[in-house]
């Protein structure tokens, strides 16, 4: 069984940066695709980016040329590195764990979420 814990996050103003931390754990983890998922406000979860284990990247569009995502794979642990934030970025970011392409219906695990916010 495969578990993950997010870090960082926090409160800061348009244009700054931050980086998001997923320490992964369990057998097969470095296995698996990592992802980032992240819900505003409401309902929907929306899918941010992903890393399959051998390093290939997907993004939504919204973050494209912003936010890279990365992994160490010797340690088990997942990078989001997110620059000039936007007030649209502020959500509750989940770091997530499964098959790729990592989609939320296919992750195996969550970690526990951590809140991004942005604003003046």
């Amino acid at each position: 069984q495969v578990q993950v814990v997010e870090s960082g996050g926090g409160l800061v103003q348009p244009g700054d940066s931050l980086r998001l931390s997923c320490a992964a754990s369990g057998r097969f983890a470095h296995t698996y695709a990592m992802g980032w998922f992240r819900q505003p406000p409401g309902p929907e979860r929306q899918f941010v980016a992903c890393i399959s284990w051998s390093g290939t990247t997907n993004y939504a569009d919204s973050v494209k040329g912003r936010f890279t995502i990365s992994r160490d794979n010797a340690n088990n642990t997942m990078y989001l590195q997110m620059n000039n934030l936007k007030s649209d970025d502020t959500a509750v970011y989940y770091c997530a764990i499964g098959p790729w392409p990592l989609t939320s219906l296919l992750a195996k695990a969550w970690g526990q979420g951590t809140q991004v916010s942005v604003s003046s």
